[in-house]
């Protein structure tokens, strides 16, 4: 049995998640963008050990907490390694927002297009879904989809920052997010959440009648 904890971080709001491992309490979290001392105190409240930080991309909003909770907690940071240069430019970006953010540690290990990663009961599928950014992913976890900046509640992520296309985007959501059923709980980065029918159905940037 998964536990899901959500929570909205920093500045920017980006939507970061908790899953756990009810019978191991093992954890991982998609998406540390700020407010780590939250993110700790909701690991702690259900005594979940965690073992991994998963980023769907590099940018400071999902991934400005990793320093800080890696430090914490030992956990593995993991990102894809087209995405990983932009750790290192973390603080740099976050300042043109006024903003003082760390820089994250190297990622411990990268994930490519299709790797299981277990942890406990827990199996998050990675999917390659590269368009709002070069390495960004999407990660499934039973009938749930975890698509970071990819995909929104009615919007598309942004194409504008280093390493966007809106044409990959579009190709990223049509061929990887939109092949999945029409139930599946869609949990975004920032905003809402919504279904994969729903976007296929009324997403203005790419409905499928």
């Amino acid at each position: 049995m998964t536990t899901l904890k959500h929570l909205a971080v920093g500045p920017l709001m980006a939507n970061c998640f908790i899953l756990g491992c009810e019978e191991t309490k093992k954890a991982m979290v998609i998406d540390p963008g700020d407010d780590v001392k939250e993110i700790l105190i909701a690991l702690a409240n259900e005594s979940l050990k965690l073992e991994y930080i998963l980023n769907t991309h590099g940018h400071f909003d999902h991934a400005g907490g990793n320093n800080q909770l890696k430090n914490a907690t030992g956990a593995k940071i993991m990102i894809h390694k087209q995405d990983a240069p932009f750790l290192n430019v973390i603080s740099a970006k976050a300042k043109t927002f006024g903003l003082n953010v760390a820089n994250s540690p190297e990622a411990d290990k990268y994930i490519e297009d299709g790797d299981i990663i277990t942890c406990g009961t827990i199996k998050a599928k990675a999917l390659h879904t590269p368009g709002h950014s070069p390495g960004g992913l999407s990660f499934v976890i039973d009938n749930m989809l975890f698509v970071g900046d990819t995909l929104f509640d009615g919007s598309i992520g942004r194409t504008d920052f280093d390493g966007g296309d809106y044409n990959t985007l579009i190709k990223s959501i049509q061929n990887k997010l939109f092949s999945y059923d029409d139930d599946t709980k869609v949990y975004t980065g920032h905003g809402p959440a919504t279904t994969i029918g729903k976007e296929k159905r009324y997403n203005p940037f790419c409905k499928i009648k």
